[in-house]
């Protein structure tokens, strides 16, 4: 097992080295330790998955593919720190020798983030959830699809004690379809189908999504497996059908073209 520590700061790394001397000095960073680069060249690092910031053509290519192999992704915010009782049996369940690649990320929020309010954006996991957890298998195979699969749902419900609750948080960009998913059959999914989603990812923000999306795509043209739902229309149409349940099959045609 291994323990990376990474970070973005904004600055010069003489200045960090200083500020984590007095702030964390068990890491004993050095400046030998630190990249200095731009902003811009800092995103190319971390698309690289912290290979080489030396091509920001990386930054610009659609179609190169950063893994090739198979992958889960689940995740969870902790409201307060994580305790060790928490630890340890997370550093239990990466022993399993049978898996390929385990990975649990741990990215602290904090400083401007907790200026923001969590309904300024339509992410809201800002001061409330100091800690985002990202729970990561890869593997190759397709044969060990279903072990590496239940490591991660197994890690995830072990934390359970350990993280945020009413509603527990994900991640947006860390899709998990374990959590629900829309009607693949074309049948609308209902506001209360799609809020188990919605208020993990969204939180109170979830409802304000709910109207913008009915106002600007009343008919769910633009969905995939978790998409916000448009549910206004929907109700209307079939309020407005309801009510035509007595025309005759002589007037339907200019009912359903009032519609």
């Amino acid at each position: 097992m291994k323990a990376s520590f990474f970070s973005l700061f904004l600055g010069e790394a003489a200045e960090l080295v200083s500020l984590m001397a007095k702030a964390f000095p068990e890491l004993e960073l050095t400046k030998e330790d630190c990249l200095e680069m731009s902003w811009v060249e800092s995103m190319a690092f971390s698309a690289s998955v912290f290979v080489s910031a030396e091509s920001l053509e990386l930054l610009l290519d659609r179609t190169t593919q950063l893994s090739n192999g198979r992958y889960k992704i689940k995740s969870d915010y902790a409201t307060e720190p994580i305790s060790e009782t928490a630890l340890n049996g997370i550093w239990e369940r990466f022993k399993i020798e049978e898996l390929e690649t385990l990975q649990l990320v741990l990215i602290p929020f904090g400083g401007k983030m907790n200026e923001i309010s969590e309904t300024d954006t339509p992410n809201p996991h800002r001061a409330r959830h100091p800690i985002h957890i990202g729970y990561y298998a890869t593997w190759h195979r397709p044969d060990a699809d279903s072990r590496h699969l239940e490591w991660t749902r197994e890690l995830h419900d072990y934390m359970t004690p350990f993280v945020s609750k009413s509603p527990r948080a994900a991640y947006i960009n860390n899709k998990d379809l374990d959590i629900g998913r829309n009607n693949e059959d074309g049948i609308p999914t209902s506001y209360e189908e799609a809020s188990i989603w919605g208020h993990q990812y969204f939180g109170i923000n979830f409802e304000r999504l709910v109207e913008v999306k009915t106002k600007a795509d009343p008919f769910n043209f633009f969905r995939h497996e978790q998409s916000i739902p448009s549910v206004a229309p929907i109700r209307g149409i079939q309020a407005k059908m309801a009510s035509y349940s007595d025309v005759s099959y002589e007037t339907m045609p200019s009912a359903m073209q009032y519609l």
